[in-house]
């Protein structure tokens, strides 16, 4: 198997990145990886895709650690090999748009529209495309059911979020349409009333925001859930899941803006939130998704580039890489045993 990465940018990659965690995994089985930057796609007169890709050095130790692996493919540096698409077997989108929403607009949905090409050609495109193409903000979180969703007003008038935030006795968060990992997120509350004027405008500058009904629990921090094929991930009773802790001078729980990891039980409350939402994943062929949750409410679906695999297969000391890619390999099985039969967005989610 050919497993081809699509990221943002080779430098924006880490050791422990849930795509680091996944490709080494890959690589440790004896697949061959290449990595995928949104420059990197041609296609060529005749309409043939072909990619110029990082291929990763074949691996001389099965070690459990991304680490050496990691410090290969940073090796490699910008070293590529043009290649046809049809000799990858499978793309997995692992960029996050939003990164590239202002300083490189053209990049922002590269991947999309590269990886339906790519689909059409046979390869197999993780999340489906199609499914990603609806969800390149947060617009896409309102398709759920209402039951799981916090109250929620999306608007770029400062009058809707003011008459919102008095509605909610002022206890809202606002955060922008656009973007990921706790950036311009802001918390109302009593205190910061007389500041509201400046959090609409930072936010408004660069587009819609979202004024959400601040949930009680939120204190306690979050819970990030893994989902797989529409189900939660696990190995056994352990769940590829923990709790996301904010700082106690910011309500970011992202781990990169401040939050910390702690370990988490999962229980029935949880497993129906994700149950709630479960058809939706399905139907849009989400492979592989991240969602927050707070009490029995789901504040983030991470569709694109969902994080922390690696602390939460630590901390429930599985590797749950080895079912993620063990799903990968069955899926191409599938797609091998009914030739034809099923469509990206179908096979993505079996």
């Amino acid at each position: 198997m050919l497993i081809a990465f699509f990221v943002n940018s080779m430098d924006d990659e880490y050791p422990r990145y849930t795509t680091t965690v996944l490709a080494h995994e890959c690589a440790r089985r004896g697949h061959s990886v290449c990595y995928v930057t949104p420059g990197d796609f041609m296609l060529s007169p005749d309409d043939k895709l072909h990619v110029h890709a990082r291929f990763a050095p074949e691996m001389k130790t099965k070690s459990k650690d991304p680490t050496k692996f990691f410090e290969s493919m940073q090796e490699v540096g910008d070293k590529t090999r043009q290649i046809d698409i049809d000799e990858v077997d499978v793309l997995m989108l692992r960029n996050d748009p939003s990164n590239d929403a202002q300083d490189r607009p053209w990049a922002e949905d590269i991947g999309i529209q590269f990886g339906r090409s790519a689909s059409r050609r046979g390869v197999l495109v993780l999340n489906d495309p199609g499914g990603l193409s609806m969800a390149i903000n947060k617009l896409y979180f309102q398709s759920f059911p209402r039951e799981v969703r916090a109250d929620t007003l999306i608007t770029k008038t400062a009058k809707d979020v003011k008459e919102f935030a008095k509605k909610h006795k002022n206890k809202v968060v606002l955060k922008p349409l656009q973007g990921s990992g706790g950036q311009g997120v802001f918390l109302v509350g009593q205190g910061a009333k007389s500041n509201l004027n400046q959090m609409i405008e930072a936010i408004t500058r660069d587009g819609y925001i979202i004024a959400q009904k601040y949930v009680p629990e939120a204190d306690k921090g979050d819970i990030r859930l893994f989902m797989m094929n529409g189900h939660p991930l696990r190995i056994g009773n352990k769940y590829a899941a923990m709790r996301r802790v904010n700082s106690d001078d910011d309500i970011r729980s992202n781990i990169h803006a401040g939050g910390k990891a702690a370990a988490v039980k999962i229980t029935e409350r949880e497993l129906r939130v994700a149950e709630m939402i479960r058809p939706k994943l399905i139907a849009d062929g989400m492979f592989l998704v991240g969602i927050d949750i707070i009490g029995d409410k789901i504040l983030e679906v991470n569709v694109f580039s969902p994080g922390n695999l690696f602390t939460c297969s630590k901390m429930a000391e599985v590797n749950f890489a080895e079912t993620i890619i063990d799903s990968i390999e069955r899926k191409l099985e599938i797609s091998r045993e009914f030739p034809g039969q099923f469509n990206n967005r179908q096979l993505a989610v079996m």
